[in-house]
């Protein structure tokens, strides 16, 4: 491969880290100008702690990115039991589910991301949905707590599912054997192997889609946003939002096709997709948040609250991507 090269990253996806950079910049400079015209309102201050909490947010998937395939799957394995900290905080669990917690919290996640790290694409698909959902109620009822047993196993369940197996598709992607082409002319026979670059391609297309679908619908929404889709679960989503911002993120995709083994046409649909089971994650998080009371699932990252409320849409979304790529593209 020719052109600069760091870890996962080769000098395509270095040069789009730099066009984030830039937005990032831009985005920066504005908030400044605004907060100069109109004074440190609350509305400032918060643009102004979510475009830092972006800051840091690119800067360190671009160092994992930087460091490799081992220290990407690291980074995702610790969010996915931050985000399950959070979960279990809100869950209605008692005293008699903690020898069950040690399991989930302290050995199914690390056994799980073990599997995405020796490329045991069986082990990994199956030993959540399959091993663990079977031996996690098991090992609750010899608790011998029954009251509100179902409840408890259910979210329990859920919040492994959630929080670590669909977040888990994200760096599974760098391991898809994906048929790359290089100005749009496959090369015959060719193949990037085990992902690697052309790996991270994927996870970066995915996170700037997803994630600038979620902005992109906060925008659109908060300048045209008038019809509530779901009142009662999440007032501050629209139906102007949605589709502005899904469309906008939709077009978004289709300029990324030269990042992907997508072509234009294809990189679009993905990203609609992508997209739609995004805002899905976001209301179906929003609906939890609102049946347990609370506003956020934490506050670790300032401006959005915690590590569910940033990867709410990916959980829904990374499993969707991840399958379709490897139906279609490997």
């Amino acid at each position: 491969m020719s052109g600069w090269e760091v870890g996962l990253l080769d000098d395509t996806a270095l040069r789009l880290l730099g066009g984030v950079v830039l937005v990032l910049i831009l985005a920066s400079l504005t908030a400044a100008v605004l907060a100069k015209l109109l004074g440190p309102t609350s509305t400032i201050t918060n643009l102004r702690q979510r475009i830092n909490a972006w800051w840091l947010m690119v800067a360190v998937i671009g160092a994992a990115l930087a460091a490799g395939e081992t220290v990407t799957i690291i980074l995702f394995l610790l969010l996915s039991l931050l985000a399950l900290r959070e979960f279990i905080t809100i869950s209605p669990t008692t005293r008699g589910d903690h020898k069950v917690l040690v399991w989930l919290v302290f050995i199914i996640p690390a056994v799980h991301y073990w599997f995405i790290w020796e490329h045991w694409y069986g082990m990994f698909s199956v030993f959540i949905p399959v091993y663990a959902f079977l031996f996690l109620p098991a090992r609750n009822a010899l608790a011998g707590q029954t009251k509100g047993f179902l409840q408890r196993a259910a979210s329990i369940q859920w919040a492994l599912m959630v929080c670590v197996y669909a977040i888990s598709h994200a760096p599974a992607l760098l391991q898809l054997p994906v048929a790359m082409e290089v100005g749009r002319e496959a090369a015959e026979g060719s193949s990037s192997g085990s992902g690697g670059a052309a790996g991270a391609h994927l996870l970066l297309f995915l996170l700037i889609v997803v994630q600038g679908s979620d902005v992109l619908q906060y925008i659109w929404g908060k300048t045209l946003g008038k019809h509530p889709i779901a009142p009662k679960v999440s007032p501050n989503k629209t139906w102007e939002g949605f589709i502005g911002g899904v469309l906008s993120a939709t077009a978004l995709g289709a300029a990324l096709w030269w990042l992907t083994p997508f072509t234009p046409l294809a990189a679009a649909a993905l990203a609609l997709v992508s997209c739609v089971m995004g805002f899905a994650g976001g209301l179906v998080m929003s609906a939890i948040k609102r049946d347990r009371g609370i506003k956020d699932f934490g506050s670790t990252i300032p401006g959005h609250g915690g590590i569910m409320d940033r990867l709410d849409s990916l959980c829904f979304a990374a499993p969707v991507f991840f399958h379709a790529v490897r139906f279609f593209y490997t």
